[in-house]
């Protein structure tokens, strides 16, 4: 059997334009797609021009990096949003690319169907390999209501892992499909529930998705809205792809990882892509990408947002300009005052901007006159915000600590908080030196800088500020673009992983080291931890309720707006044995601008990374959603959970006393802060666990901490785990400032 297969290649990226340009490579072979496998380098483009020889009318591409059968039939000079399939070239296996599902490799002719077409616009033109021709739902003479389905029968199981969409290609938007879900059966009657869902977002561009491997005969897309949200009640679709990580895996005999390593649910599709992200005081997700959904900039006064509802698996999308110049953030500070929303410092083009998410929109606080920069924050016990450092915008260097007052909406500087003992030696200078400081309010208002660089400080803010110098973290390096996260702050342990010496182009290291903080202003105690079994930068680091921590994501060899050299396998850290084990791999690379955060359901969202222009291919607009192991019992089953069925209050002080009562008996209980994550920095997040003094029946009480430098303000995660070690879902406390 011949098989023919056409990839878009990305060829090179335009710093100016922000887009790519890329070649289309043909491939034509006998026996299977797996032999059409191949890898990309390290380097941004994936082809020079020296690689290439012009042969008649074709590029004869004579790199070995192509495989036997393949050849580079044009360089397309149309924008990139205007051809017709993207190909990712390294999802899944580090070795091979996806193969791609089509007609010409799967006879018999694969078949579809939908719940209604309009003559012209039938469902087969929707795998028919022709972007000039499309599926349209039913518009005349009778207009068929949504939701409209399509589904795909393949005519039998593959181990598939993602999907495709191209809307029309016509210069028209009517029907691009928005709000949807993504199910599979085997057999056409009983179906999944959605491996993936959201909103996809309303441009021409093709859209590709992935997720955790799965057997499927028949896909089905269900469209729930258009996505230029006039409410019309059409969808269409110009073609429709199927990926596999490999078309001979036999479906029959599949089996997912073993459930011990935790799973890769549902993806979530955002119609921007998630380059910083924060929990809701109701529990939703908020996210941000910048003035465009897919691009940073030269802003234009405004900022793309999207709302993740997982009650309802809703994704709804609003473009603000309450805040006028608009937000690339940096970093996010949940700060919280008594009786106050949750409010973010949000880094702008033009100034800061204290802003308040009420859950969805954004309030206008302005401390105008504020340069510019790209800084590290933290909350005080105090309910100011500290921040530091920040030379990527804004001029570069000298960037000394400064404090905000949300009640008197100032900031003011502190010029003793010297920035220049924190510095790391990257080879960029200042302008990367100063980045993403590892951060964390702790007891008498102190504020303690662990890192990125390998030079310790805890930073006073009373006065005009000043600095002690911490001590370094024993033997290790500068970790740029590393993790910190503080797994249990009554006792000040602080895990740090990964990063490497330069923001880029540098190898990462596998390092970890516990940090455990004692009297403010003396050096910690540093012990060098078992290194991690992937070299991570760019990777997420999220605490969990039983106090293990998760790396997720990351590169060996970080580069900025590439995915090459991703780490799939996510790593568990466990405090209580000092050991690592790795969990399953997630299904997308997630590197450069992502983010992850635990959820109120003791899961953990993973997503975003790219932020790199229109058609980039690093840009993905979607988010997964993972299960830890303490979720399922030994035979795959979801295990029993806990349950919290009353507070004694849901707003509380430092100190005070707190009953819970649970529908079981349960071990322990734990507070895990709200998280916000951008740029690999979430220490908003740190776990409080609590002691148990009386148990009377079901009802607990437990005595909170006194200090508001370990129980910082803010809005809080409360977990009962059972003796198994499986959590509740979490109740809302809110720790008011002392």
């Amino acid at each position: 059997m011949q098989i023919r297969v056409t990839y878009n290649v990305m060829l090179g990226y335009d710093n100016t334009e922000h887009r790519v340009v890329r070649l289309v490579v043909s491939c034509q072979t006998t026996g299977n797609l797996e032999s059409t496998s191949f890898v990309l380098g390290r380097s941004r483009s994936a082809f020079s021009a020296r690689s290439l020889k012009r042969r008649g009318t074709e590029l004869q591409h004579y790199s070995d990096t192509l495989p036997k059968g393949c050849f580079v039939v044009r360089r397309p000079t149309e924008p990139l949003q205007e051809i017709s399939f993207l190909s990712p070239l390294y999802y899944l296996d580090l070795q091979k690319i996806i193969s791609l599902l089509k007609n010409e490799a799967s006879p018999p002719r694969w078949t579809v169907t939908a719940d209604s077409f309009q003559p012209g616009n039938e469902a087969v033109k929707a795998i028919d390999g022709n972007i000039s021709t499309f599926w349209h739902s039913a518009y005349s003479p009778t207009i068929a209501p949504l939701p409209h389905y399509i589904q795909l029968d393949m005519k039998k199981s593959y181990v598939i892992n993602g999907v495709s969409y191209q809307p029309r290609q016509d210069g028209s938007l009517n029907g691009n499909i928005g709000q949807h879900t993504v199910t599979l059966s085997n057999d056409g009657t009983t179906w999944s529930s959605p491996v993936q869902f959201g909103t996809w977002l309303n441009d021409k561009v093709t859209k590709s998705t992935f997720f955790s491997n799965a057997t499927a005969r028949y896909v089905r897309i269900t469209a729930q809205t258009e996505a230029q949200g006039a409410n019309n009640p059409w969808s269409s679709m110009a073609e429709l792809n199927v990926y596999s990580p490999n078309i001979n895996l036999d479906a029959s005999t599949f089996q997912p990882p073993p459930i011990s390593q935790g799973r890769w649910d549902s993806t979530v599709v955002l119609p921007i892509v998630a380059a910083a992200g924060a929990l809701s005081a109701q529990g939703n997700l908020i996210f941000w990408s910048a003035f465009r959904p897919d691009l940073f900039g030269s802003g234009t006064g405004q900022t793309l947002t999207a709302l993740w509802t997982p009650s309802s698996q809703t994704v709804t999308q609003r473009t603000v300009t309450e805040t006028h110049p608009y937000m690339f953030i940096t970093d996010l500070s949940l700060g919280k005052r008594a009786n106050a929303s949750p409010k973010m410092t949000c880094f702008a083009q033009q100034e800061y901007k204290h802003v308040q998410p009420s859950e969805f929109g954004l309030d206008k606080r302005s401390a105008d006159g504020h340069p510019a920069r790209l800084p590290s924050e933290r909350d005080r016990s105090d309910g100011r915000i500290f921040t530091i450092g920040g030379s990527w915008s804004g001029g570069q260097g000298g960037k000394n600590g400064e404090i905000y007052s949300p009640a008197a909406n100032k900031w003011t500087s502190l010029p003793g908080a010297v920035v220049a003992p924190m510095l790391t030696a990257d080879a960029m200078g200042v302008y990367r030196a100063d980045n993403h400081a590892w951060l964390f309010a702790y007891k008498a208002n102190s504020v303690f800088q662990a890192g990125p660089s390998k030079n310790m400080n805890w930073y006073n803010v009373t006065g005009s500020g000043s600095y002690t110098s911490a001590g370094t973290r024993s033997a290790d390096g500068d970790a740029m673009c590393g993790n910190a996260v503080m797994f249990d702050a009554t006792t000040g342990s602080i895990l740090s992983a990964g990063g490497s010496p330069s923001y880029q182009d540098s190898n990462a290291t596998p390092n970890a080291h516990l940090i455990k903080l004692g009297n403010v202003g003396a050096a910690p105690t540093v012990t060098k931890l078992p290194n991690m079994a992937n070299a991570r930068a760019f990777a997420n680091g999220v605490v969990l309720p039983d106090g293990t921590v998760l790396i997720i994501g990351g590169q060996s060899y970080p580069i900025p707006f590439t995915d090459t050299t991703p780490v799939f396998p996510a790593e568990l850290f466990d405090p209580k044995t000092n050991t690592w084990r790795t969990l399953a791999s997630i299904a997308v690379p997630r590197t450069y601008h992502s983010i992850a955060l635990l959820l109120p359901d003791a899961t953990v969202v993973a997503g975003g990374g790219g932020l790199c222009g229109t058609g980039c291919m690093q840009n993905h607009f979607d988010l997964q959603v993972f299960s830890p192991p303490y979720l399922f019992n030994s035979d795959g089953t979801r295990a029993t959970r806990p349950a919290i069925t009353l507070v004694s209050a849901t707003q509380i002080r430092p100190g005070a006393s707190l009953t819970i009562t649970t529908a079981q008996s349960v071990a322990s209980f734990s507070l895990i802060r709200y998280g916000s994550a951008t740029h690999t920095v979430n220490t908003d997040q740190r776990r409080v666990p609590l002691s148990v003094t009386s148990v009377t029946g079901l009802a607990h009480v437990v005595n909170l901490p006194t200090d508001p430098g370990v129980l910082v303000p803010g809005y809080w995660m409360l977990f009962a785990i059972n003796s198994a070690g499986v959590p509740s879902v979490a109740t809302t406390i809110k720790i008011l400032a002392s």
